[in-house]
């Protein structure tokens, strides 16, 4: 792929693999013998030495999507502008696949998943904002009718948009406050105060929010589904009430967005295309 490569940045790639994705819904490693420190430090290290950085055919879907058109004052982040993305394998997983392709004379980002996950991510510079609204276009061409993000078997979906934010670390529990020393310690960058995903899912009605199982600070919402039959979707939601909902506050400085198809839990295939995303 032409994705950029991200060997200069493992630490925040493996930060965003631990906290966003899949650790996070298994338990960890258990060692009787050990210290709760040296337990995390065997099990992240080995996490460290897994984790490798990188970086079909198009048919048009049925159906018309209407791309937002670019107001002033908006920040737009091109999901088929491979130089701004990078892409993120995780250890011991199939990559989906990320190109770019062409719909009605707008270029669009395609996600094909075959029993697998990886993600596109960005920094995003906490001094552009705050965001209080997203929207972007999607088209599910290939859903997973099987999968539901509250479930931990089956914890995948077609499309994921990913906000990472920062906050006041000194709320941390104990646990998570060790996990923040130690992925700065290991990768020069701590965890994400909280995450917001946005998320397709056929199982859940839109607006649910889903916690996570494993760490508390990541929260899902689910903003789609296959309603009616549909597979084309203006997303465009209210990230402050969005956070408030998940969190019960208010939001602090977005820091970072990706984008993520996945389907490794069901073992099955999921494609989507994503859109031009916009915050204001």
């Amino acid at each position: 792929m032409g994705f950029r490569n991200a060997r200069d940045n493992v630490g925040y790639s493996l930060f965003l693999y631990i906290c966003f994705m899949h650790f996070s819904l298994r338990p960890l490693p258990s060692f009787a013998w050990q210290s709760p420190l040296r337990q995390m430090l065997i099990w992240w290290g080995g996490v460290l030495a897994m984790v490798a950085l990188v970086g079909c055919s198009h048919t048009s879907p049925s159906g018309v999507v209407h791309v937002p058109s670019i107001e002033p004052g908006v920040q737009v982040w091109h999901s088929a502008d491979k130089a701004k993305w990078r892409e993120v394998r995780f250890p011991g997983k199939e990559a989906t696949t990320y190109t770019m392709v062409s719909l009605d004379g707008q270029a669009w980002l395609r996600a094909d998943a075959k029993s697998s996950a990886s993600m596109l991510r960005q920094k995003i510079d906490p001094n552009l904002g705050p965001y209080s609204r997203i929207r972007f276009p999607l088209v599910i061409e290939q859903p997973l009718m099987n999968a539901d993000v509250a479930r931990q078997d089956r914890e995948d979906s077609p499309a994921r948009l990913i906000l990472a934010f920062d906050g006041d670390r000194s709320e941390f529990s104990a646990r998570e406050s060790a996990l923040s020393e130690l992925s700065h310690l290991m990768t020069g960058e701590p965890m994400p105060y909280a995450t917001l995903m946005y998320v397709w899912c056929p199982k859940r009605e839109v607006g649910t929010v889903v916690h996570n199982p494993r760490i508390d600070r990541i929260r899902k919402v689910v903003v789609a589904g296959p309603g009616g039959g549909q597979t084309h979707h203006l997303i465009d939601r209210d990230i402050r009430a969005d956070y408030e909902k998940a969190f019960g506050r208010p939001p602090g400085r977005l820091i970072g967005i990706a984008i993520m198809t996945d389907s490794d839990n069901t073992q099955g295939r999921a494609r989507a295309l994503y859109g031009p995303i916009e915050m204001w």
